[in-house]
């Protein structure tokens, strides 16, 4: 069906029309045509055929920002070998699709079970029915002697010279897709228990080594993105002028105000993923309040920090990946609505804020004429009224129904 009209209880656009009440949407060769009103869009294409979702709700697909599914994501997951390596992510892919996500943003460091380049990982994901940037990373991990690879390097570790290289940096550039978590400026934990990285957190880089770094993705035209957490971290990072602050972590609220001037932007990961714990609300409503464009991802996979684990059901032992997306945002989404702002503006937070971080937001993550048809139908509003995927009733990817529930 190359045009069609869907139309449901409310729309919820996350644009300038906010929530259209009894709204429809005209959408012609993957993209949409037309949205307003029912009364508007019949009036104007009623000899167009209709998909009648009026028990449900429509809107923007979700967007996982910060992922490590094809790389990491496999062997963590299922028992697989190097040859079924990539078979696994498709799996995962899929149950992401499922759980409403269209988009993705997932990183590349260097594996050292398996050897995979960011070139291989798109081809391996080019069939499945989602839009995938790629971030080339440098992985520090905080080991009692700190490992180091990279996209570039693959599964070999590398000494810590590697990672100021010239020639190295210039490669990560140019297979860079968007600001990810390019460079890790604190070790990470992963998710090893904490007994096993003694020295996460620990400062990698320089500050010249950091404003070297960004010159170099800033002068092939791509913006840049850093692993940090900590007050030292986080003032580095925006000192060196990263585009996109991964975690931030236990930033203050200096810093906070410095992020806004610099229209930083904040991917926060509730599940963890640093050595520090998440942000709390408190920290996540000043950054709104700041007018800062702040995300939030699961990072996945990753066990769900402490506190979570119990709103989340989980018993700290199982890792968490997309599906969990709606859940930790939840609070979060929740609590914008009690300050007074609006469903579509706390739905950002998962839609069309971490398409900006992909930098896509004129592709998707609202629904308006012109952007690609990428929505949801679903019992209630993702992140706010619902939190289980199952309540998804039908996902669409660029006008095409790729998942059904009904």
């Amino acid at each position: 069906m190359s045009i069609y009209i869907i139309k449901a209880k409310k729309i919820i656009t996350v644009s300038k029309k906010g929530t259209i009440d009894h709204g429809a949407m005209v959408v012609q060769n993957g993209k949409i045509m037309n949205i307003s009103t029912w009364e508007k869009i019949n009036q104007k294409y009623h000899q167009v055929p209709l998909l009648d979702y009026s028990d449900y709700i429509i809107c923007p697909s979700l967007v996982d920002c910060h992922t490590h599914l094809l790389e990491f994501g496999p062997p963590s997951q299922f028992p697989i070998t190097q040859e079924t390596h990539l078979l696994a992510g498709k799996a995962i892919l899929l149950n992401t699709l499922c759980a409403g996500i269209t988009a993705l943003g997932e990183q590349v460091c260097g594996n050292p079970i398996c050897d995979l380049r960011v070139s291989e990982l798109k081809r391996a994901a080019q069939d499945i029915p989602m839009d995938i940037s790629f971030a080339a990373s440098i992985l520090s991990l905080g080991f009692k002697r700190l490992i180091h690879f990279t996209a570039v390097t693959g599964s070999t570790p590398v000494p810590r010279e590697v990672l100021v290289s010239k020639e190295v940096l210039e490669t990560l550039a140019s297979e860079n897709e968007y600001a990810g978590e390019n460079i890790f400026i604190n070790a990470t934990p992963g998710n090893f228990l904490e007994s096993e990285v003694p020295n996460a957190g620990e400062l990698i880089y320089s500050q010249q080594e950091l404003e070297y770094i960004v010159s170099i993705f800033h002068e092939q035209g791509q913006q840049i993105g850093a692993h940090a957490a900590g007050e030292p971290g986080i003032q580095m990072a925006l000192e060196a002028g990263f585009d996109v602050l991964h975690h931030a972590h236990g930033i203050t609220d200096s810093q906070i105000e410095k992020a806004a001037r610099q229209k930083t932007q904040v991917v926060a990961t509730p599940l963890g993923g640093t050595h520090l714990k998440p942000n709390t609300f408190a920290e996540i409503m000043k950054m709104v309040n700041a007018q800062i464009s702040v995300s939030i991802s699961t990072d996945a996979f990753l066990p769900p920090y402490e506190k979570n684990a119990v709103a989340l059901q989980n018993d700290r032992k199982t890792l968490m990946g997309p599906e969990a997306l709606m859940a930790i945002a939840n609070p979060y989404m929740k609590g914008m609505l009690e300050y007074g702002y609006s469903e579509n503006e706390a739905l950002a937070l998962i839609t069309r804020n971490p398409a900006k971080v992909l930098g896509k937001e004129t592709q998707f993550g609202s629904l308006e004429a012109g952007k690609e048809a990428n929505f949801l139908i679903a019992e209630g509003t993702p992140g706010i009224e619902i939190v289980n995927p199952n309540k998804i009733k039908a996902v669409y990817f660029r006008g095409e129904k790729v998942v059904s529930r009904l």
